[in-house]
């Protein structure tokens, strides 16, 4: 088995810790020699061992010390060198006798930056460094984006009719896109650390915002929603479950009696600064980012939507369209952007679309503010 080989078999790996390794990223690692796998692991939650650990582990019970002393490691981020809540991964690297390490990228925190290739190298491990480096970037691109320019990873996801409305004109929405839709979106939710609604869209749907298989719960993301004024009722069931009740952007100073009212269901408060008497979104994002999301997942309404686009703060649009019309005079999916010229719209690039049931499904990114992620 060559690197590459091994290291797709990393991203297998990586791909199950999306959305379930927060505030980690989603790490995957494999120990193989010749063609034979050995271990597979991925990063686990905040405290638990990182892909690498995992694997070695795994491969240490199953097939002993002298199988593994002298094996590779592929692993799509670098090792971490560093004391955190977890030993530094190229310890574990060393002490299990592994020979040879492929990498996906270098990390770029600044806690590594190289330094875990740096040590193991002069531990005299070879290691080659950008094995499928674009996929693993790919992987990694919350990470990437909240090292790079200090907020999460956005993705928008709307759902509309094929001209753009989420409601007729009496209000009614359920459920304009199909049952497969819906299902591709709670795999998206499955996906990230964290779902956002505006306010206005909690109160109306009074959302869970969980991911479910059928009717079985199989993820629950950070959920976030935008309420400079805590305007949603404390019995919202978003502020049910304690510790586990939503992460609330608020303003500088909301009402007290609110602030102690879903304070009291467990709500976590993120008072942030406000601009032109709405909060100020970039810095919302960036607070998102401290306290470890790096990909979240917005669900509306339309005028949060709206204005995460005249932001510049979307990175991937998810549109689900039914083959329905609703007019003019039916609630629009965006609000206003104030686009007076073709040449400022907002345009997706990398464009995929595909059929979902009888929907139509577009993903696409766009361009990217604040510097790349690459």
């Amino acid at each position: 088995m060559n690197d590459e080989a091994a290291m797709r078999l990393a991203l297998a790996q990586a791909r199950r810790a999306r959305g379930k390794s927060f505030p980690n990223p989603p790490v995957g690692a494999v120990v193989f020699r010749g063609d034979r796998v050995l271990g597979r692991g991925y990063t686990r939650p905040v405290g638990g061992p990182h892909a690498e650990v995992v694997a070695i582990d795994r491969a240490l019970a199953r097939h002993g010390a002298r199988a593994v002393r002298g094996a590779a490691l592929a692993v799509t981020l670098e090792p971490c060198s560093h004391e955190g809540r977890t030993p530094p991964c190229v310890d574990r690297v060393r002490t299990a006798g592994i020979a040879r390490v492929a990498v996906g990228h270098v990390d770029p925190h600044r806690r590594v930056a190289g330094g875990g290739i740096r040590r193991l190298r002069r531990a005299g491990v070879r290691v080659e460094v950008g094995v499928l480096e674009g996929a693993c970037r790919e992987q990694h691109r919350g990470f990437l984006s909240s090292v790079a320019r200090g907020r999460p990873f956005v993705m928008l996801k709307l759902a509309s009719t094929l001209d753009g409305r989420i409601a007729t004109v009496r209000g009614e929405s359920r459920w304009i896109t199909g049952p497969e839709s819906r299902a591709a979106v709670h795999r998206l939710r499955s996906r990230v650390d964290a779902v956002m609604v505006g306010a206005a869209t909690a109160r109306a749907d009074d959302p869970e915002l969980t991911a479910r298989r059928g009717t079985r719960v199989v993820h629950r993301p950070v959920r976030v929603v935008v309420d400079s004024k805590l305007t949603l009722p404390a019995s919202a069931r978003l502020y049910r479950g304690g510790a586990g009740a939503a992460w609330v952007l608020c303003g500088l100073r909301p009402p007290a009696a609110r602030r102690s009212a879903v304070e009291a269901r467990g709500a976590k408060l993120l008072p942030v600064r406000q601009r032109g008497g709405a909060l100020d979104l970039r810095a919302g994002l960036r607070c998102l980012a401290r306290e470890g999301l790096s990909e979240i997942l917005v669900e509306g309404g339309g005028e949060l939507a709206a204005a995460l686009l005249r932001a510049r703060l979307v990175d991937e649009v998810h549109w689900f369209a039914a083959p329905r019309f609703l007019g003019g005079d039916a609630r629009a999916a965006l609000g206003p952007l104030g686009i007076g010229r073709l040449a400022r719209s907002p345009q997706l690039a990398e464009l995929r679309v595909r059929r979902v049931g009888r929907d139509v499904y577009f993903v696409g990114t766009l361009a990217r503010a604040g510097g790349s992620v690459q």
